[in-house]
Protein backbone atom coordinates (compact mmCIF):
# COMPACT_ATOMS: atom_id res chain seq x y z
CA UNK A 1 0.00 0.00 0.00
CA UNK A 2 1.54 3.17 -0.92
CA UNK A 3 0.77 5.99 1.84
CA UNK A 4 -0.21 9.71 0.64
CA UNK A 5 2.75 11.75 1.13
CA UNK A 6 3.37 15.49 1.84
CA UNK A 7 4.36 16.94 -1.08
CA UNK A 8 2.25 19.84 -2.36
CA UNK A 9 3.74 20.10 -6.11
CA UNK A 10 0.61 21.14 -8.94
CA UNK A 11 -0.89 22.86 -5.54
CA UNK A 12 -2.07 26.62 -5.39
CA UNK A 13 -2.38 28.13 -1.68
CA UNK A 14 -3.62 31.23 -0.49
CA UNK A 15 -2.01 32.79 3.04
CA UNK A 16 -3.44 35.45 4.79
CA UNK A 17 -1.29 37.79 6.55
CA UNK A 18 1.77 36.38 5.11
CA UNK A 19 4.24 39.34 5.83
CA UNK A 20 5.34 38.14 8.98
CA UNK A 21 4.94 35.66 11.90
CA UNK A 22 2.82 32.54 11.60
CA UNK A 23 1.56 33.33 8.58
CA UNK A 24 4.88 33.99 6.70
CA UNK A 25 6.20 30.63 8.22
CA UNK A 26 3.39 28.78 6.57
CA UNK A 27 3.85 30.43 3.46
CA UNK A 28 7.20 29.61 3.63
CA UNK A 29 6.41 25.99 4.70
CA UNK A 30 4.39 25.65 1.88
CA UNK A 31 6.35 27.00 -1.03
CA UNK A 32 8.80 24.50 0.40
CA UNK A 33 6.55 21.69 -0.14
CA UNK A 34 6.14 22.34 -3.55
CA UNK A 35 3.13 25.04 -3.49
CA UNK A 36 2.35 27.59 -5.34
CA UNK A 37 1.90 30.43 -2.66
CA UNK A 38 0.32 33.63 -2.95
CA UNK A 39 0.63 35.73 0.28
CA UNK A 40 -2.10 38.29 1.34
CA UNK A 41 -0.78 41.09 3.63
CA UNK A 42 -1.54 44.97 5.13
CA UNK A 43 2.04 45.82 5.35
CA UNK A 44 5.26 45.09 3.89
CA UNK A 45 7.79 42.51 4.82
CA UNK A 46 11.05 42.69 5.92
CA UNK A 47 13.45 41.19 3.71
CA UNK A 48 12.46 39.21 0.42
CA UNK A 49 9.75 36.37 -0.01
CA UNK A 50 9.87 33.28 -1.96
CA UNK A 51 6.45 34.01 -2.98
CA UNK A 52 4.34 36.87 -4.41
CA UNK A 53 2.90 39.14 -1.63
CA UNK A 54 -0.75 40.98 -2.58
CA UNK A 55 -1.71 43.84 -0.93
CA UNK A 56 -5.10 43.32 0.88
CA UNK A 57 -6.84 43.94 3.96
CA UNK A 58 -9.29 41.65 5.62
CA UNK A 59 -11.03 44.65 7.01
CA UNK A 60 -12.54 45.85 4.13
CA UNK A 61 -14.57 43.06 2.62
CA UNK A 62 -15.26 44.65 -0.84
CA UNK A 63 -11.73 45.18 -1.62
CA UNK A 64 -11.04 41.77 -0.44
CA UNK A 65 -13.29 40.21 -2.93
CA UNK A 66 -12.17 42.05 -5.51
CA UNK A 67 -8.26 41.30 -4.86
CA UNK A 68 -9.15 37.47 -4.82
CA UNK A 69 -11.90 37.25 -7.76
CA UNK A 70 -8.95 39.05 -9.66
CA UNK A 71 -6.05 36.13 -8.06
CA UNK A 72 -8.93 33.60 -9.34
CA UNK A 73 -9.19 34.69 -13.04
CA UNK A 74 -5.55 35.41 -13.24
CA UNK A 75 -4.04 32.16 -11.82
CA UNK A 76 -7.22 29.45 -11.62
CA UNK A 77 -8.25 27.74 -8.51
CA UNK A 78 -7.03 27.69 -5.24
CA UNK A 79 -5.68 24.17 -3.61
CA UNK A 80 -5.01 25.19 0.05
CA UNK A 81 -6.37 28.28 1.77
CA UNK A 82 -4.58 29.30 5.05
CA UNK A 83 -6.87 32.08 7.39
CA UNK A 84 -4.28 34.07 9.96
CA UNK A 85 -4.85 37.44 10.79
CA UNK A 86 -3.70 39.51 13.88
CA UNK A 87 -5.25 39.76 16.82
CA UNK A 88 -7.60 41.99 18.99
CA UNK A 89 -5.69 44.53 21.37
CA UNK A 90 -5.23 43.22 24.96
CA UNK A 91 -7.87 44.15 28.09
CA UNK A 92 -9.74 42.81 30.19
CA UNK A 93 -12.84 41.74 28.59
CA UNK A 94 -15.25 44.27 30.54
CA UNK A 95 -13.93 46.73 29.13
CA UNK A 96 -14.16 46.32 25.67
CA UNK A 97 -17.02 48.24 23.55
CA UNK A 98 -19.14 46.63 20.96
CA UNK A 99 -17.12 48.39 18.30
CA UNK A 100 -14.18 46.14 19.46
CA UNK A 101 -16.28 42.86 19.04
CA UNK A 102 -17.13 43.90 15.61
CA UNK A 103 -14.20 44.65 14.07
CA UNK A 104 -12.49 41.52 15.75
CA UNK A 105 -15.74 39.55 13.82
CA UNK A 106 -15.21 40.78 10.95
CA UNK A 107 -10.91 40.41 10.55
CA UNK A 108 -11.53 36.81 11.43
CA UNK A 109 -14.84 35.31 11.12
CA UNK A 110 -16.72 37.07 8.38
CA UNK A 111 -12.93 37.83 6.45
CA UNK A 112 -12.55 33.81 6.72
CA UNK A 113 -15.83 32.97 5.58
CA UNK A 114 -15.62 35.09 2.39
CA UNK A 115 -12.66 33.52 1.63
CA UNK A 116 -13.97 30.17 1.81
CA UNK A 117 -17.08 30.78 -0.29
CA UNK A 118 -14.81 31.94 -2.96
CA UNK A 119 -12.79 29.80 -2.90
CA UNK A 120 -14.46 26.27 -2.59
CA UNK A 121 -16.04 25.62 -5.84
CA UNK A 122 -12.38 25.70 -7.36
CA UNK A 123 -11.54 22.85 -4.07
CA UNK A 124 -15.10 20.96 -5.27
CA UNK A 125 -14.08 20.82 -9.01
CA UNK A 126 -10.11 19.67 -8.29
CA UNK A 127 -11.84 17.20 -5.78
CA UNK A 128 -8.87 18.43 -3.27
CA UNK A 129 -9.05 21.26 -0.61
CA UNK A 130 -7.49 21.98 2.63
CA UNK A 131 -8.57 25.01 4.42
CA UNK A 132 -6.70 25.47 7.71
CA UNK A 133 -6.81 28.19 10.38
CA UNK A 134 -3.95 29.92 12.87
CA UNK A 135 -6.43 30.30 15.57
CA UNK A 136 -5.55 30.10 19.68
CA UNK A 137 -4.87 27.93 22.66
CA UNK A 138 -8.06 30.12 23.97
CA UNK A 139 -10.17 28.18 22.16
CA UNK A 140 -9.34 25.13 24.42
CA UNK A 141 -8.83 27.80 27.56
CA UNK A 142 -9.16 31.40 27.43
CA UNK A 143 -5.71 34.00 28.36
CA UNK A 144 -6.30 36.24 31.01
CA UNK A 145 -5.81 39.41 29.84
CA UNK A 146 -7.31 38.87 25.85
CA UNK A 147 -10.75 39.25 26.35
CA UNK A 148 -12.02 39.82 22.91
CA UNK A 149 -9.45 37.98 21.49
CA UNK A 150 -10.58 34.59 23.73
CA UNK A 151 -14.47 35.49 22.34
CA UNK A 152 -13.40 35.61 18.47
CA UNK A 153 -11.56 32.81 18.61
CA UNK A 154 -13.99 30.79 20.24
CA UNK A 155 -16.43 32.07 17.65
CA UNK A 156 -14.12 30.82 14.43
CA UNK A 157 -13.44 27.53 15.91
CA UNK A 158 -17.38 27.06 16.05
CA UNK A 159 -17.70 28.61 12.26
CA UNK A 160 -14.80 26.11 11.69
CA UNK A 161 -16.34 23.09 12.93
CA UNK A 162 -20.03 23.62 11.50
CA UNK A 163 -18.36 23.91 8.25
CA UNK A 164 -16.04 20.88 8.39
CA UNK A 165 -19.92 19.30 8.14
CA UNK A 166 -20.53 20.67 5.36
CA UNK A 167 -17.49 20.30 3.05
CA UNK A 168 -17.65 17.95 -0.04
CA UNK A 169 -15.42 14.97 0.23
CA UNK A 170 -11.60 15.64 -0.35
CA UNK A 171 -11.99 19.02 1.02
CA UNK A 172 -11.00 19.80 4.43
CA UNK A 173 -10.82 22.70 7.33
CA UNK A 174 -9.05 22.10 10.91
CA UNK A 175 -7.39 24.54 13.04
CA UNK A 176 -3.93 25.22 14.18
CA UNK A 177 -3.89 26.64 17.97
CA UNK A 178 -0.25 28.05 18.97
CA UNK A 179 1.02 28.49 22.19
CA UNK A 180 3.02 31.34 23.19
CA UNK A 181 5.16 31.93 19.90
CA UNK A 182 8.05 34.38 19.26
CA UNK A 183 6.32 36.74 16.80
CA UNK A 184 5.86 40.72 16.74
CA UNK A 185 2.28 39.82 17.68
CA UNK A 186 3.61 38.26 21.00
CA UNK A 187 5.92 40.82 21.82
CA UNK A 188 3.18 43.58 21.70
CA UNK A 189 1.24 42.14 23.82
CA UNK A 190 4.02 41.32 26.69
CA UNK A 191 4.71 45.20 25.96
CA UNK A 192 1.23 45.59 26.60
CA UNK A 193 0.77 43.26 29.45
CA UNK A 194 3.47 44.90 31.24
CA UNK A 195 2.49 48.29 31.29
CA UNK A 196 -1.11 47.14 32.57
CA UNK A 197 0.32 45.09 35.59
CA UNK A 198 3.45 47.11 36.49
CA UNK A 199 5.43 43.82 35.42
CA UNK A 200 8.83 43.98 33.52
CA UNK A 201 8.43 42.39 30.32
CA UNK A 202 11.18 39.62 31.71
CA UNK A 203 8.29 38.75 34.25
CA UNK A 204 5.38 38.70 31.76
CA UNK A 205 7.14 36.09 29.50
CA UNK A 206 8.34 34.35 32.70
CA UNK A 207 4.63 34.09 33.89
CA UNK A 208 3.61 32.62 30.43
CA UNK A 209 6.29 29.98 30.50
CA UNK A 210 5.87 28.35 33.84
CA UNK A 211 3.25 25.92 32.60
CA UNK A 212 5.15 25.08 29.48
CA UNK A 213 6.95 21.98 29.47
CA UNK A 214 9.09 22.50 26.87
CA UNK A 215 10.23 26.09 28.59
CA UNK A 216 10.45 27.93 26.03
CA UNK A 217 8.47 29.75 23.48
CA UNK A 218 7.54 28.21 19.75
CA UNK A 219 8.72 28.96 16.67
CA UNK A 220 7.14 30.53 13.68
CA UNK A 221 8.44 27.68 11.76
CA UNK A 222 7.36 24.78 13.90
CA UNK A 223 4.16 25.95 13.29
CA UNK A 224 4.60 26.87 10.01
CA UNK A 225 5.27 23.03 9.65
CA UNK A 226 2.03 21.99 10.82
CA UNK A 227 0.31 23.85 8.46
CA UNK A 228 2.30 22.64 5.43
CA UNK A 229 1.42 18.73 6.85
CA UNK A 230 -2.54 19.43 7.48
CA UNK A 231 -2.67 21.05 3.94
CA UNK A 232 -0.96 17.67 2.50
CA UNK A 233 -2.47 14.69 1.18
CA UNK A 234 -1.17 13.20 4.51
CA UNK A 235 -3.53 14.82 6.30
CA UNK A 236 -6.65 14.25 4.09
CA UNK A 237 -8.83 12.23 7.08
CA UNK A 238 -8.26 15.11 9.39
CA UNK A 239 -10.93 17.24 9.58
CA UNK A 240 -12.33 19.65 12.30
CA UNK A 241 -9.86 19.32 14.68
CA UNK A 242 -8.41 21.82 16.67
CA UNK A 243 -4.55 20.95 17.48
CA UNK A 244 -2.44 22.55 19.84
CA UNK A 245 0.99 23.47 18.64
CA UNK A 246 1.83 24.88 22.26
CA UNK A 247 4.64 22.52 24.05
CA UNK A 248 2.22 21.22 26.18
CA UNK A 249 0.69 24.34 28.01
CA UNK A 250 -2.93 23.54 27.65
CA UNK A 251 -3.38 21.49 30.69
CA UNK A 252 -7.57 20.31 29.61
CA UNK A 253 -7.29 16.74 28.15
Amino acid sequence: MTLPGTSLEGLRALVCGASRGIGRAAAEALATAGARVTGLARGRPQGALPFPLVAADLDDRPALARVVDRLLAEGGPFHVLVNNAGGPPAGPILEAGEQDFLAAFGRHVLASHHLVRSLLPGMREAGYGRIVNVVSTSVREPIPGLGVSNTIRGAMAAWAKTVSRELPPGVTINNVLPGYTDTERLSELREALARRTGQSPEQVQAGWLAPVPEGRLGRPAELGAVVAFLASPAAAFIRGASLPVDGGRLASV
